[in-house]
């Protein structure tokens, strides 16, 4: 691997100035390109999974922006979609899936989940040979609970009530659950891995919904299983945990899992991270997305409060959350601008 990959860099214990940049859904709905390649298929998932198109979006950011790091199109649902659970994307309404029973989970298959997901680790393989050498190539899945929450409701909720009830009123059936999506997370990292990722990043969107105690349990115990099982085939494997909204639970999150970099949305304190996370683990984060809608002054200002903040140590910049797709293109090449010359 080329040593100039500075997200690379960051992950392994290296502070570098100004920041190495990505943002999350960077290959998306704000970008004219994409929308164009989305309307040439009959669905989400058919883009996902075919190579061909899954890599051209995955680049189109690259080549606008110059970002240091690409991230894998896919989606977190194509674990689902390769345990054999009906999923869908409704066009303006998200996901929906045929909600699973808790009585009926399906034995975990590894060679099933491998060869549904064979075309993503192509587009892994054709994304680090078209890449510039310089870039990092980041793989990514979601977390365990965040997927259960979509398998048992199927669909996005408001407060993830589905789930959270499902883990109360049945708690072994719930854990078998999470067993199920953690061993498929565990082969599909792997897979991505040996297929050319640099690194790979677990999203664990409703992380935030969960108590402390159901916190360390939904949330921290399958990310500790995760790194463990696939350092135990790669050890040099690099991890960045994104659990949104866990706000004080972040420190125990990182000393547990052992992950190398820990995502951070906009309501992290920025002194607080700084002081507890930064001596032991690289942070990514912390733009309000709303501020990159916004742009002008209140952007420029949000990404001198970021840099000032945590830019004493290993900062990797990047975004709360994921960018929407109301983002003019002309403020993220702002937000580069100002971060790369700071």
């Amino acid at each position: 691997m080329s040593d100039n990959r500075t997200v690379v860099q960051v992950l392994d214990g290296s502070r570098i100035w100004p920041p190495p940049i990505w943002i999350m859904r960077q290959a998306g709905r704000y970008l004219p390109e994409y929308r164009q390649i989305r309307s040439t298929v009959s669905s989400f998932l058919e883009l996902c999974y075919t190579p061909d198109l899954a890599v051209e979006v995955s680049l189109q950011p690259i080549r606008r922006y110059g970002f240091d790091a690409a991230i894998l199109f896919s989606d977190i649902l194509v674990i689902p979609d390769a345990l054999g659970q009906q999923v869908e994307f409704e066009s303006g309404q998200g996901p929906r899936l045929e909600p699973i029973d808790l009585a009926q989970l399906p034995d975990y298959d590894k060679d099933q989940v491998i060869n549904h997901l064979s075309p993503v680790m192509e587009t892994v393989s054709r994304l680090r040979t078209e890449l510039p050498d310089e870039t990092t190539l980041l793989g990514f899945c979601g977390a365990p609970w965040t997927v259960a929450t979509y398998m048992i409701a199927g669909r996005g909720t408001p407060d993830q009530a589905p789930a959270r009830l499902a883990s109360l009123r049945d708690p072994s059936g719930f854990a078998q659950l999470i067993d199920l999506i953690t061993d498929a997370s565990i082969d599909y990292l792997i897979a991505q891995l040996k297929a050319g990722a640099d690194a790979v990043q677990v999203f664990d969107t409703w992380a935030g919904v969960l108590s402390p105690g159901d916190f360390r349990r939904w949330s921290i115990a399958p990310m500790k299983k995760i790194v463990a099982g696939v350092r135990a085939e790669i050890p040099e494997a690099r991890f960045i945990g994104f659990p949104k909204g866990a706000n004080l639970n972040l420190a125990d999150y990182v000393a547990e899992t052992e992950v190398n970099g820990i995502g951070l949305d906009w309501s992290v304190p920025h002194d607080w991270a700084r002081q507890t996370l930064q001596p032991t683990t690289a942070v990514q984060g912390n733009l309000d997305p709303m501020r990159l809608i916004a742009g002008g002054k209140a952007l420029d200002a949000a990404i001198d409060t970021t840099l000032e903040g945590l830019g004493e140590g290993r900062l990797i910049f990047n975004l709360g959350h994921g960018i929407t797709p109301e983002t003019p293109v002309d403020h993220v090449a702002q937000l580069v601008q100002r971060v790369r010359a700071s």
